[in-house]
């Protein structure tokens, strides 16, 4: 979705249910707060523990999320669906193993989002059965009811639960499961995202250590060249589509799991 065709939809949204679309915005701030904010803290506190204490000295290891927040990596974040936080200062000087440690650090961030994905997937799994009535779950089943192409999830995040109050348990219950669907996806697209071998993003170092072991350095120019390029990827589009397919295509994965465990697949 491009960035007019979702303002076009929030603008909508905003006047045909101006409650519902403050309560979405509510969710999606503190879900992008969050997502980043504990990103960037476990990139810090790795670093901290591998013997590098830059980023505790710089106040990094703050919740504080304006210590954290890249103002453009947060707009993309916002209108393109991925995005990315401050890189976190690290001297890998001071680390005891190179390659190791930078490693560590590298993967703590995605590790802390992949981590959040599947336990807010997991608890808004939980949650449907007290959310919707036994026979509406017979219905429909549980996956439509929690899958984002299904009715569950334009009920919970379109603004039109209220709709379907009498299809529900306990009617409240999905204002947390709304959250939870939001912050479990949030951190799978951040996760994600992360993970692309471009300089700045953490799959750079991951990809440096673990399969080129350190071989490829950049200078500063080249860097900054390719955090250009990044940026220009991101605010054209051209990831958009790839990457959607991708988490699209690991939540709708993950979700047929938990489903299959918990016996309502």
């Amino acid at each position: 979705m491009g960035i007019l065709n979702r303002l076009q939809g929030w603008m909508q949204w905003l006047t045909s249910d101006p409650a519902g679309f403050i309560l979405y915005l509510l969710y999606f701030a503190v879900s992008v707060l969050l997502t980043l904010t504990l990103h960037e803290i476990a990139h810090g506190y790795v670093a901290w523990k591998c013997g590098d204490p830059t980023a505790k000295m710089l106040g990094r290891l703050s919740l504080d999320p304006r210590r954290h927040l890249d103002p453009l990596g947060t707009l993309c974040l916002i209108f393109l669906g991925f995005g990315w936080a401050k890189p976190v200062p690290v001297n890998p000087r001071n680390f005891q193993n190179y390659r190791r440690d930078d490693f560590l650090v590298s993967i703590a961030g995605i590790t802390v989002n992949l981590t959040l994905f599947l336990l807010s997937l997991a608890l808004a799994v939980g949650f449907n059965s007290l959310l919707w009535k036994p026979e509406v779950i017979n219905f429909y089943g549980a996956k439509e009811l929690l899958s984002s192409d299904g009715i569950g999830y334009a009920v919970l995040l379109d603004g039109a639960g209220a709709d379907n109050v009498d299809a529900m348990r306990y009617p409240w219950v999905q204002y947390i499961q709304r959250f939870l669907l939001m912050f479990s996806t949030m951190n799978l697209c951040v996760g994600i995202f992360n993970l692309l071998p471009i300089p700045p993003l953490d799959g750079f170092h991951i990809l440096n250590d673990v399969v080129l072991r350190g071989r490829l350095t950049l200078n500063r120019n080249m860097f900054q060249i390719t955090q250009v390029v990044l940026i220009a990827l991101c605010l054209t589009g051209a990831l958009t589509g790839i990457l959607s397919s991708v988490t699209g295509a690991v939540e709708d994965a993950v979700l047929n799991l938990m489903l299959a465990i918990a016996g309502r697949g």
